[in-house]
């Protein structure tokens, strides 16, 4: 007699399951969470609000949004092709071996073809918007697929391509229209850029060091801790003279008829300290965009800034 409990077969799978983690494993490998980077394609508009000679109307912020999703879209396509060609070294990192694609959540084929159909609405679209601005978008794609096959493999290189790639959406933004952003600012946001890159590579090579995991990003294995935390201070203190300089030059006092942008400068400067903090205190500097997402007094200052420029040059 045979005294063994009856086997009992295994429970059938949801259908529904796997579309919806592959949707979800799919929205993830978008990085919808970096999309705030491409705010500074507004900058232009913006700007340029509170320029007595400039004629803005709801249809030119129409087209400063468009704009702004377009890059979002191709921003995309670009972080979907650098996972794709970087899992093998993403599946060693204690963090990025959970994205979609390192983990093997998204296969290979889904995530190419994912890539090329949002590079072909983002390029194309950009058309729409202007010959000017499509091709800043298509230089935009063409150095980040350097970026992702060389350069970011360069030591301190890597830093300024990422930050190139900030001037490039704020001179699309520009484009988008039709109105001259300022050199001051876009001065402006290439230090601001090269801050955050720098500060988000000094977090990488401590993490480097912690984990000897020496191959995680091999341009570190060149660098020194210590290097990164003069280059970060140098270019804290260099965000700040910069805009200091950008409220009080001619131009800017010309064109808002004001000089009282200077008092959006303590905002900066707090903004500045709160984020060294942040990245030294609290070792946060990895990832700026949730930072920017999550930080409460950062938020606060953030807003602050935009209400105090938004009284001076428009409400004043």
């Amino acid at each position: 007699m045979n005294n063994q409990p009856p086997t009992s077969s295994p429970p059938p799978p949801r259908a529904n399951a796997t579309p919806r983690l592959t949707l979800l494993n799919l929205a993830c490998a978008l990085r919808p969470r970096q999309w705030t980077k491409n705010i500074v394609v507004l900058a232009a508009f913006f700007f340029a609000l509170g320029d007595k000679q400039q004629h803005l109307s709801p249809l030119m912020l129409g087209w400063a949004l468009l704009a702004a999703a377009l890059f979002c879209i191709t921003s995309s396509a670009v972080y979907i092709f650098n996972d794709i060609i970087d899992r093998e070294r993403d599946s060693a990192h204690p963090v990025k071996r959970l994205r979609p694609i390192a983990s093997g959540a998204i296969p290979v084929a889904t995530a190419w073809a994912v890539a090329f159909i949002l590079l072909g609405i983002g390029l194309g679209g950009s058309w729409l918007v202007a010959p000017e601005f499509a091709l800043m978008v298509s230089v935009y794609v063409a150095l980040q697929i350097a970026y992702t096959l060389w350069l970011k493999h360069i030591a301190l290189v890597d830093v300024f391509v990422i930050a190139f790639g900030f001037v490039l959406r704020a001179i699309a933004g520009g484009f988008a229209v039709n109105v001259m952003i300022s050199s001051w600012l876009l001065i402006c946001t290439f230090l601001m850029a090269l801050f955050l890159a720098l500060c988000k590579r000094r977090h990488e090579k401590r993490l480097m060091e912690e984990t000897r995991l020496f191959n995680l990003r091999p341009s570190l294995n060149d660098s020194d801790e210590r290097l990164f935390d003069q280059l970060i201070a140098i270019m804290a203190g260099a965000v700040i003279i910069a805009y200091a300089i950008y409220t009080q030059w001619p131009d800017t006092v010309a064109k808002f008829q004001t000089t009282h942008l200077s008092f959006t400068i303590p905002f900066v400067i707090f903004g500045m300290f709160r984020y060294l903090d942040l990245v030294y205190r609290q070792a946060k500097g990895d990832q700026p965009e949730y930072i920017l997402l999550t930080d409460i007094p950062l938020i606060l200052d953030v807003l602050l800034f935009g209400v105090c420029v938004w009284w001076i040059i428009i409400a004043a």
